[in-house]
C-alpha cells in the first residue's frame, strides 16, 4: 500500500513541458491553443473572500468534477497536483506545478503548469478579481497543445473541452462563493 503522497513525491523532480513559464500573466505565447473565460461569480468583498478561499484550497476543481490529488491543503508556490478526470478504467491524471501566485487586495489566485504525464503541455490561471464597483468574478486563461497520442487524437476538440472546463469552473466557483460559511 502506498501512502496519498508518494505519487507526488515523484514529480517535485520534473521539468515543466513547456517554457513560457508563468506567460498567462500577460500575453499568450504562440504556437499553442488558447482559451479566455471569464464569468461573475456574485458582488462584494464577502464573496470575494470565499470565491478566493475555494480556490486556494482546491475546493473549485473539486466541485467542477474533478478529483485532485495534492501534496498541499492550500495552493502554494510549487504546489503539486494531480487532476484526476474520469471514471474507473477510463480515468487519467493530469500532473501539474503551481507556477505563480497571486495575493493582492483586490486578485488572488494561482497559476499551474504541465508536468510530464499531462495530456497537454502548457499553462492555466485563475483569478478571482473585485473591480471597483464590488463585482466579483473569475478570469481563467490557459494555452496549451496536445502532448500525448490521445490529446492529438481530440485534435480540433481540445479547445472547445478547455472552455467547457473553464465555463465548468465559473459555476463551481459561483456555487462556492455564495455557499454559507460553516
Amino acid at each position: 500500500m502506498t501512502s496519498r503522497r508518494d505519487p507526488l513525491e515523484t514529480l517535485a523532480g520534473l521539468d515543466l513541458t513547456y517554457r513560457e513559464v508563468d506567460a498567462t500573466a500577460a500575453g499568450l505565447p504562440g504556437g499553442y491553443s488558447h482559451v479566455e473565460v471569464e464569468g461573475e461569480l456574485g458582488q462584494g468583498r464577502l464573496t470575494y473572500q470565499r470565491a478566493v478561499e475555494a480556490l486556494l484550497t482546491w475546493q473549485m476543481h473539486e466541485h467542477a468534477g474533478l478529483s485532485p490529488l495534492t501534496d498541499t491543503a492550500r495552493v502554494t508556490l510549487g504546489s503539486h497536483v494531480v487532476q484526476r478526470i474520469g471514471v474507473g478504467r477510463f480515468r487519467f491524471g493530469a500532473p501539474c506545478r503551481v507556477v505563480a501566485v497571486v495575493n493582492e487586495p483586490d486578485r488572488g489566485g494561482f497559476a499551474y503548469g504541465s508536468l510530464p504525464g499531462h495530456p497537454v503541455s502548457g499553462e492555466e490561471r485563475f483569478v478571482v478579481l473585485l473591480d471597483p464597483g464590488d463585482r466579483v468574478r473569475l478570469q481563467v486563461r490557459a494555452f496549451s497543445r496536445p502532448a500525448t497520442w490521445y490529446a492529438r487524437l481530440g485534435g480540433p476538440l481540445l479547445p472547445p473541452a478547455q472552455r467547457l472546463a473553464a465555463r465548468r469552473y465559473v459555476r463551481a466557483l459561483r456555487r462556492a462563493s455564495a455557499a454559507t460559511p460553516t
